[in-house]
C-alpha cells in the first residue's frame, strides 16, 4: 500500500546522513565520560549556572528538586545544547523510583529533548552553533536548561518538525518504529492489541499500525481516552474498567486471538494479554506502569507456542546507521502527516514533580512536554497538524491579502 511504501522512501534519512559525521573519534571514551561526570565539562572550563531538576534519593515525585547546577564547555566530540523542549516518559518514573538503576545519585533525569547548539567542542564535524537538534538516550540528563552531549548521540532536526513535537516523539516515536517494524513486523491483515492506546506511545502505535494495514484493538481507562484512541485509528476500543478485555478480544477475533500484543502496562494485564494471543502469537512487553509482571513459567507460553520478548529501545538503536534510520523514518512520517503527535500537556520544567504525579495518576493523555521556565510558548492542547489545517482554512477568508500563514515560531 502507498502509506507502507512511503515509510521507506523518504529524504529525511539522506539529509541526516549528509549532515552528520559517519564516525566521531574517541566515541567510547566520550560516552563513558559523559555518563559519569557532572554537568560541568572540566575544572578549568568557564563555568556558568543553569537550572535543572536533580534527584538526590529515590522516591515519589517530591524528590524532583529544582536547583542551580554548573555547566562548562564541551570537550572533544561534544556539543552544548540549550533545550527548547524536554520529553517526559514513563521510564523517567522508573529511574526516579529506583526500578531502573542509575550510575550515581544525585542525577538529572530525562532522556529526550530538542534544542539549539550553543557551543561545539574540538574534533566535531557537521555541527555548528545555531543548529536545531534532537536527542534521546544516554547520557541521561535532559531535565535542564542547557546540557553537554556526545555529538554522536544527537541528530539534526528537520525544519518541518517543531521542537516541542520533536521532544515528545524521539523516544515514543522511535519506540513505535522498532516495535512495529522490527521487533514484530506488522503487516496488512494482522490484528494487533495495543494497551494504553491513548498514551503517548500508544497513540503513535495505533496510528502507525493502522497505516500498515492492521486491524487495531486498543484498551483505555475512560470514555474520553476511548474517543482519542478511535480518532487515532483504533478499529475497536475496549474500556477495560467496564468490560473484560480478554472476553472482548475473543469476540472481535471470533475466538482466534491476535497476532501480537503491545503491552506497556505490565502486571495488571499480563496474564490476560497472553490469553488474548492466537497460536504462535507474540507478546511484546515494553513497559510496566502497573508494576513488574510475575515470573512466567515456560508452560504458560508452551500452551500456544507463544513468543515472549521484553525489548528496549537502546538495543534497536545500537549503531550509528540504526539511529539515523529510526529517527529518519519517524521524522518523515510526522512531516507527511502519517503520525499526528498529540502534545496534550505542557508543564514548566520547574514543575516536573507535578507532571510526574499527573502521569502516574493517569491524568494525562498523549504526550507530555516540559518547557524551560520563561520559555514563551502557549500550552499545546491540540495536534500540530490540526492547527496547520485551521490556519490554512483561515487563509481562505483573506485570499485577497498577501499574507503567509504559518504556526508561531517556538
Amino acid at each position: 500500500m502507498v502509506l507502507q511504501n512511503s515509510f521507506l522512501s523518504f529524504s529525511s534519512l539522506h539529509q541526516l546522513q549528509r549532515v552528520l559525521p559517519q564516525s566521531i573519534p574517541f566515541a567510547d571514551t566520550i560516552k563513558h565520560r559523559a555518563a559519569t561526570r557532572p554537568l560541568c565539562a572540566s575544572a578549568t572550563a568557564a563555568l556558568k549556572m543553569v537550572k535543572a531538576i536533580r534527584v538526590h534519593q529515590h522516591g515519589g515525585p517530591e524528590v524532583l528538586k529544582w536547583e542551580d547546577v554548573e555547566i562548562g564547555d564541551p570537550e572533544d566530540g561534544e556539543i552544548k545544547v540549550k533545550n527548547k523542549a524536554i520529553g517526559l516518559n514513563f521510564i523517567d518514573v522508573y529511574f526516579r523510583k529506583g526500578v531502573y538503576k542509575v550510575s550515581a545519585v544525585p542525577y538529572t533525569p530525562g532522556a529526550e529533548a530538542a534544542g539549539v547548539v550553543t557551543a561545539v567542542g574540538p574534533r566535531v564535524s557537521g555541527r555548528k552553533v545555531g543548529d536545531l537538534v534532537a536527542y534521546l538516550g544516554n547520557p541521561m540528563g535532559a531535565y535542564t536548561e542547557e546540557q553537554i552531549l556526545p555529538a554522536e548521540k544527537v541528530v539534526p532536526l528537520p525544519t518541518s518538525i517543531d521542537p516541542t513535537v520533536a521532544a515528545s516523539v524521539m523516544v515514543k516515536g522511535m519506540t513505535a518504529q522498532y516495535l512495529l517494524r522490527r521487533c514484530f513486523k506488522v503487516e496488512p491483515g494482522h490484528t494487533v492489541l495495543i494497551h494504553a492506546a491513548a498514551g503517548g506511545t500508544g497513540s503513535l502505535l495505533c496510528q502507525w499500525a493502522k497505516a500498515l494495514g492492521a486491524t487495531v484493538i486498543g484498551t483505555v481507562s475512560t470514555k474520553e481516552k476511548a474517543a482519542q484512541a478511535k480518532d487515532d485509528g483504533c478499529h475497536h476500543v475496549i474500556i477495560y474498567k467496564e468490560e473484560d478485555f480478554v472476553t472482548r478480544v475473543n469476540e472481535i477475533t471470533s475466538g482466534k486471538g491476535v497476532e501480537v500484543v503491545y503491552d506497556s502496562v505490565g502486571k495488571d494485564i499480563f496474564e490476560g494479554s497472553l490469553a488474548s494471543l492466537k497460536l504462535r502469537g507474540c507478546m511484546v512487553s515494553f513497559g510496566q506502569s502497573s508494576g513488574t509482571p510475575d515470573p512466567v513459567p515456560l508452560s504458560a507460553i508452551a500452551v500456544k507456542s507463544l513468543f515472549l520478548t521484553r525489548p528496549t529501545l537502546k538495543h534497536y538503536a545500537v549503531t550509528w546507521d540504526e539511529l539515523l534510520e529510526t529517527a529518519g523514518e519517524v521524522f518523515a512520517n510526522v512531516a507527511s502527516g502519517v503520525l499526528k503527535v498529540r502534545v496534550n500537556h505542557t508543564y514548566p520544567l520547574s514543575q516536573a514533580a507535578k507532571a510526574h504525579a499527573d502521569l502516574e495518576g493517569r491524568r494525562t493523555s498523549g504526550s507530555v512536554v516540559l518547557l524551560p521556565d520563561g520559555f514563551n510558548v502557549a500550552p499545546v492542547h491540540s495536534m500540530i497538524h490540526e492547527g496547520c489545517k485551521f490556519l490554512a482554512s483561515c487563509k481562505l477568508l483573506f485570499n485577497n491579502l498577501s499574507v503567509h500563514f504559518c504556526p508561531p515560531p517556538i
